[in-house]
């Protein structure tokens, strides 16, 4: 949101009043030499100020070069979607800057309905500028979001005739176009009018995005990379616009027929082409990416722009035609490079290796759309659990149930104690174990009798690493590598007594302390990330007198759990408890020695105890369900 709000606040700047707009501040004459823009040294004519440009509707250009504009609509629309958005997202958390964003947005409307046409950036020095020669697409997403933010069908209907003006954005099955020829690369305003139309115009948007990606998909299906993008300027803008069609007609609609092509433009991105790099800065980690990006940034500063999406191979006729590009290095492609189409990664390339904007604004996009779907997915597999930092932290709340959770590294004074209480008590519980304390020889019998007496034993890792930093939960302490190899040998120490990964899908982490990578990184092992409910003390058993204000009493710890249940409505229903099953000798009051005490209150209180795959049985299928 502060990223968004900047973004705002700046086209509040270029739209300052409702007769006045501006599209560009610059042009060409910027781009002499290597610099960051706070050492710009340039003249303009006029001292070192930056000319700013009108949206004025006619062409324009200082020097020798013009664009040809013929109206400001396309800009208009596009500051009237991002205002109307903005208004929506702004509503609650800052009613007066909603307000604001909403009386823009309507004289952002209301401008561009004055000059219907193509507002282009103009040149100056060099031939080249943004052609865009389409505007009906940027109407009808701006009416789009004003429907949304206003209800007034007046939105709604000229949302329906822009759509009809432009139902193909016209670069899809074509081979070639100019230099953001038809921008943006994909329709936004049919998905967010397919939305919040009635059904007949919602199917016939629907249709139109189907019959785009048709068209790219025709093109492309016979090469092994379903190619069908035209390698035009900014190729890979495409090649993303195409994918997150492909993922928003899915989302609408539910048919995957074109998931193998959205796929294959991802892959392509990431390194699924002739030249075997990715094309997004840095990304994959440790993978082969590009590494000499045209930035100053990287090229004065050796700052890495990692995330950056690069403009993409370009036929070899642009190439070719190009002025001012001077590779600084030899082609180290030059064994895959064809009279077709050509791609460097070199900083002189400005053409097919410099990071871009709007490209890659489109991949975060979409690559979070993508995140968020998987999580929905997994989410609603049972979506009363409660989850945090991608783990469950609580069973269904409507259920008067609780699952009695131990982990245990290198203590285990309180085994027969619990077993003892357990028994008597007729309960399954979950004892989480590292590497370190199934390899002990000393609690060889006791895993053994455990598991025995039908309880649930799992993985606590090898080594109980702390994976994050304490202050910093973000911040990891451990490589996917690390982590990787220490949970598989914790499982290889716990083969030993029989017990399988199948048998054990459920991981709870080290010092019940994680991050949502770390819960990502189970589900790729094909695990289940769980955590201790929060709320009580009980996880606090491990303290001992020596740390002063920290240190929790067993008594304390016990009247935090009843406490809890009385305070709130649902009480412990769905709780993971989590206790040790030993603790440090010089803590001489034992928790566990209450345990029976507890357990009794608990089941006069109405309670019943579960073992914790029988209370989370949907959980541990719950990424194969969201994968498939």
């Amino acid at each position: 949101l502060d990223e968004a709000r900047w973004g705002l606040d700046w086209l509040l700047k270029m739209h300052p009043r409702p007769d006045w707009m501006f599209n560009q501040i610059a042009d060409d004459r910027d781009h002499r030499g290597w610099r960051l823009p706070t050492e710009d040294t340039t003249s303009y004519g006029r001292g070192r100020e930056r000319p700013v440009y009108f949206c004025s509707g006619e062409a324009q250009g200082l020097m020798a070069y013009k664009n040809r504009s013929t109206g400001v609509a396309s800009t208009a629309g596009k500051f009237a979607s991002a205002f109307a958005l903005g208004a929506e997202i702004f509503e609650t958390l800052d009613p007066d800057y909603a307000d604001l964003l909403r009386k823009r947005a309507l004289s952002a409307w209301r401008f561009g309905l004055k000059k219907p046409g193509v507002c282009q950036t103009a040149p100056c020095r060099a031939p080249y500028f943004y052609e865009e020669d389409n505007w009906v697409d940027d109407v009808e997403l701006a009416a789009a979001e004003l429907y949304a933010l206003t209800k007034n069908p007046m939105h709604l209907e000229y949302g329906r005739s822009s759509s009809i003006s432009e139902p193909i954005t016209p670069w899809m099955g074509a081979d070639t176009a100019r230099h953001y020829q038809w921008y943006p690369f994909m329709n936004i305003g049919h998905f967010e009018l397919a939305r919040i139309a009635p059904a007949g115009l919602s199917d016939s948007l629907i249709a139109f995005y189907r019959e785009g990606i048709e068209r790219v998909w025709q093109r492309g299906k016979d090469n092994p990379f379903l190619m069908g993008v035209p390698f035009i300027w900014c190729s890979n803008n495409l090649v993303t616009a195409l994918a997150t069609q492909c993922y928003l007609y899915r989302s609408l609609t539910g048919d995957d027929r074109y998931l193998s092509l959205e796929a294959a433009m991802r892959d392509w991105l990431f390194g699924c082409n002739p030249w075997g790099v990715s094309m997004v800065i840095n990304l994959p980690q440790n993978g082969v990416t590009a590494h000499d990006p045209h930035s100053a940034f990287s090229n004065l500063y050796n700052y890495p722009v990692d995330g950056g999406l690069l403009d993409g191979p370009v036929y070899g006729s642009i190439y070719n035609k190009l002025k001012y590009v001077h590779l600084k290095d030899p082609d180290e492609f030059a064994a895959f490079q064809s009279e077709l189409v050509v791609y460097h990664d070199d900083v002189g390339d400005y053409a097919t290796n410099e990071p871009t904007m709007d490209g890659t604004a489109t991949l975060i996009t979409y690559l979070a759309a993508i995140q968020q779907s998987v999580q929905q997915r997994k989410a609603a597999t049972n979506s009363a659990f409660t989850y945090a930092h991608g783990g469950i932290i609580r069973g269904d709340q409507s259920k008067r149930e609780i699952t009695l959770v131990f982990t245990g590294d290198e203590h285990a004074d309180g085994s027969e104690p619990i077993r003892q209480v357990l028994a008597r008590a007729g309960i399954k519980a979950a004892f989480f174990f590292t590497g370190n304390f199934y390899r002990n020889p000393e609690f060889a019998d006791l895993v053994r009798g455990l598991r025995a007496d039908g309880h649930y034993l799992g993985a606590h890792s090898d080594k109980h690493l702390l994976y994050c930093d304490w202050q910093k939960r973000d911040n990891l302490l451990v490589t996917h590598e690390q982590f990787e190899a220490d949970l598989k040998q914790n499982y290889v120490e716990m083969a030993r007594f029989g017990i399988t990964r199948q048998d054990a899908p459920f991981f709870l982490p080290p010092y019940e302390w994680c991050n949502r990578t770390i819960s990502e990184w189970c589900r790729d092992m094909e695990l289940t990330l769980i955590n201790f409910t929060p709320g009580t003390r009980s996880n606090a058993d491990y303290t001992t007198p020596d740390m002063g204000g920290r240190y929790i009493s067993s008594a304390e710890i016990l009247k935090s759990i009843l406490e809890y249940e009385q305070r709130h409505a649902n009480g412990l229903n769905g709780f993971i408890l989590l206790s040790h099953i030993g603790t440090h000798p010089s803590r001489t009051d034992k928790f566990y020695l209450k345990l029976g005490e507890l357990i009794d209150e608990l089941r006069a209180r109405g309670y019943g105890f579960r073992r914790v795959d029988e209370m989370l049985d949907s959980a541990s299928s719950a990424w194969r369900l969201a994968d498939a």
